[in-house]
């Protein structure tokens, strides 16, 4: 194991053990911290993106995507390793005749074909946390479409069967033990955000959910976290179930941008983007395992609704805080707006060793999501 993180493995057993504050939940010291999952910015491997096809929704979702995709994969491949999911053969050879058009190196890509229903690997992907020998092993939380949802055009029932078998076919691949979650609790990656210090950050509302965790409580729930993910303290928003798909992920408009910083919003701007007053307070007064304020850095909206690039006003601005943490590169959402980039300039005074980029997801933002929620890191063994 890596100094770095047998010092954090045993910095978060001795707190476990500590006399508990006021941030810290007493029912998580009769649990077992058993896996930790590395903090975003350490080094990566590589990064997972599974990319969109036509098999679930038709040609002209998959078109429109695609230079999201390519302009994604031409800034990682510079980074880090870049591992493609693609839906068959056919979609394979495809997205490599889109990397060579715009003369993208693949020394750096592979392609793994599994069928996926869509593009969300950070809520259906693999999880990567690291045992107290420092081995590198794949945690399945489970993906039920997001509580069992029905598509808003078609009133059916989001497929998600394919899926959710992602975590078990890289693990089997790979030849990395799985940790088997799903009949524990159901939780998308999307809808946590860990410090890399023991604090998890979370609303209540797309985990302690009847169509996800039926009956679960937040104990529950915590020393789940803290066994699986070696977290110890938490900060819990209760989030908004049914206002959009996800049921309000904490990624869209609060990440933890290091150890003692959270990136988010002006309260306005927060408000503007659904969060409850009562939640703006919880997350401005959120303090850290020893007690300590968190600073924030605060990032604007887009300064207008987000209009796709075939000229649909999205009637809603855009978020900037969803971004990507690569070895190099921040991947930063861009919507062709004014404020884009006063945006990646305040992201990029956080990120002094690593270059920002702006990716255009204009229209991967129409179907819900940005940057953060269709990649997924693997870090360094």
């Amino acid at each position: 194991m890596k100094k770095m993180n047998l010092t954090i493995w045993m910095l978060l057993t001795l707190f476990s053990s500590c006399q508990k504050d006021g941030n810290v939940n007493e029912s998580t010291n009769e649990i077992e911290i058993m896996y930790v999952m590395p903090e975003e910015s350490e080094t990566h491997e590589g990064t997972w993106l599974q990319w969109p096809h036509h098999y679930q929704y038709g040609m002209v979702y998959r078109n429109s995507l695609d230079a999201t995709w390519v302009s994604m994969t031409k800034e990682l491949v510079s980074s880090e390793n870049v591992h493609i999911i693609a839906y068959n053969q056919m979609e394979k050879n495809r997205i490599i005749s889109l990397l060579n058009a715009q003369n993208i190196p693949l020394t750096n890509v592979d392609f793994k074909v599994y069928k996926t229903d869509d593009t969300w690997i950070r809520d259906n992907g693999p999880i990567y946390v690291r045992d107290r020998n420092g081995n590198l092993l794949i945690e399945d939380w489970g993906f039920n479409g997001w509580g069992n949802k029905t598509d808003a055009l078609t009133g059916l029932l989001i497929q998600s069967d394919n899926c959710n078998k992602i975590p078990s076919k890289i693990a089997s691949d790979q030849g990395r033990t799985k940790i088997d979650l799903t009949s524990e609790m159901i939780n998308e990656g999307g809808s946590v955000e860990i410090d890399g210090k023991g604090t998890l950050m979370a609303c209540k509302s797309s985990i302690l959910n009847s169509n996800r965790n039926q009956g679960m409580t937040q104990e529950q729930a915590e020393n789940i976290f803290k066994k699986y993910l070696g977290v110890t303290n938490f900060v819990w928003l209760d989030g908004q179930a049914g206002i959009e798909i996800t049921d309000q992920h904490i990624d869209g408009f609060a990440r933890f941008g290091n150890s003692n910083t959270i990136v988010t919003m002006e309260q306005n701007d927060l408000l503007n983007y659904d969060v409850q007053q009562s939640d703006i307070d919880k997350l401005y007064a959120a303090k850290d395992k020893n007690g300590t304020s968190y600073t924030f850095l605060k990032v604007p909206l887009t300064q207008n609704n987000v209009t796709t690039t075939n000229g649909t006003n999205l009637g809603y601005k855009g978020s900037y805080v969803n971004y990507y943490v690569s070895n190099t590169k921040i991947l930063v959402p861009n919507y062709n707006d004014t404020n884009d980039a006063s945006a990646n300039a305040i992201i990029q005074a956080l990120y002094s060793s690593r270059t920002v980029v702006g990716i255009d997801v204009r229209n991967l933002y129409e179907n819900g999501g940005m940057i953060h929620c269709v990649t997924q890191q693997q870090p360094v063994e």
